[in-house]
């Protein structure tokens, strides 16, 4: 689950890693109240859980409460990928002296743990990596020793920060292992002209597995896809393209991604149905990705195990059945095989819905829905 850059810091404030003062405002009167509570120039941050902010406009300087609250006005509604800006950050405006980069993550891979510290920040980290890889410090991290002060200062030392950056690295970490998160990153770490190291952004993703350790009180989905789709029990992730995915099961689903990028269409969702999703389950899954503007076919694809053929087959049916009409406007791409994959396919075939096309394999499937999308 990533959390929103405010929740982040949230978190940095209570491993006592120095964050910007600021709070969070959902109208632009309440931008203009903090704003005035703060008393000194502010920014105005675009609460979404995508990158790009900046570019896109959704980080904006404002003098004093009066314009934060014209400048709130224009972030707020905003859309950001396909990520709308329910509320910003008002944050003191903080300049920095110098701009760093630091992370810890898992380390999937290697099945460790992985921090990347670089002296250069402010960029995206994959511009970096491919325009100076030697400013990029990669150090894997011993699972039982950690990170402690001397770890720390070794990090530092390597990718030219302060020696007084050590210790916000030190704590970075521990945000990491107490939180169980999967990812801690600050871009920029900044050194202020008064040798303050302060953390000016934050992204965190925790675990979900290891949700029941913790009593959070910020998981809300980044969109209002997302809440509905989790409102229903699916496992739902808004992406950036035009193709919407369905599968059952994360590794096909995860799988379809990439064949459906490779057919030249980038994805607009993740949505793993589940090893035994019902007919009903289906039908929501379809109806929330439908509900989505972005996209502009469908592809199903489905390997039939514990999940019957013919329960997908019907709960396609039934979710065009509820849409009406509303399931008319995109064609949605029909993969089925494995269990009762020949009964899946003739009770398709029987409904006759004109927005339904039947393709037998994965590569087939996803290259229609590419042409499908692309509106060839």
């Amino acid at each position: 689950m990533d959390l929103y850059e405010y929740q982040a810091k949230e978190l940095f404030g209570r491993h006592g890693i120095p964050v910007p003062p600021g709070r969070i405002a959902a109208t632009p009167a309440e931008a203009r109240e903090i704003a005035a509570e703060l008393n000194a120039p502010v920014v105005i941050k675009a609460q979404v859980k995508t990158g790009g902010r900046g570019k896109a406009g959704g980080i904006r300087p404002a003098a004093g409460p009066v314009g934060a609250e014209a400048e709130a006005e224009r972030v707020i509604g905003m859309d950001i990928k396909g990520h709308v800006a329910r509320s910003v950050l008002v944050e003191a405006a903080t300049v920095p002296f110098e701009e760093y980069y630091a992370a810890f993550l898992v380390d999937r891979a290697e099945g460790g743990f992985l921090a990347m510290v670089s002296g250069q920040g402010g960029m995206e980290i994959e511009e970096l990596a491919a325009t100076d890889p030697d400013a990029l410090v990669k150090l894997p991290i011993d699972p039982v020793t950690g990170v402690d002060a001397d770890a720390a200062r070794l990090m530092a030392a390597k990718a030219g920060l302060p020696d007084q950056a050590a210790e916000v690295l030190e704590r970075l970490w521990r945000v990491l292992v107490e939180e169980d998160a999967l990812l801690v990153e600050v871009n920029p770490l900044i050194c202020t002209t008064d040798q303050r190291i302060v953390a000016l952004d934050g992204k965190v993703t925790l675990d979900d597995n290891a949700a029941f350790r913790h009593s959070r009180e910020h998981d809300e989905p980044s969109d209002g896809l997302e809440a509905r789709a989790r409102a229903k029990g699916l496992n739902y992730v808004k992406l950036d393209g035009q193709v919407g995915v369905i599968g059952n099961g994360a590794g096909l689903v995860m799988s379809t991604l990439d064949v459906v990028a490779g057919a030249g269409a980038p994805p607009a969702n993740f949505l793993d149905i589940g090893g035994g999703a019902s007919a009903q389950v289906m039908a929501d899954g379809l109806e929330i990705i439908l509900a989505d503007p972005d996209v502009r076919s469908v592809l199903v694809n489905v390997f039939g195990g514990i999940t019957a053929c013919d329960a997908v087959a019907n709960g396609i049916v039934t979710a065009l059945g509820l849409l009406g009409e509303r399931g008319l406007g995109r064609p949605i791409v029909v993969r089925l095989d494995g269990n009762n994959a020949e009964v899946g396919r003739r009770i398709l075939s029987d409904a006759r819905h004109p927005a339904v096309r039947q393709v037998s394999t994965m590569d087939g499937a996803a290259e229609m829905a590419a042409r499908l999308a692309a509106g060839a």
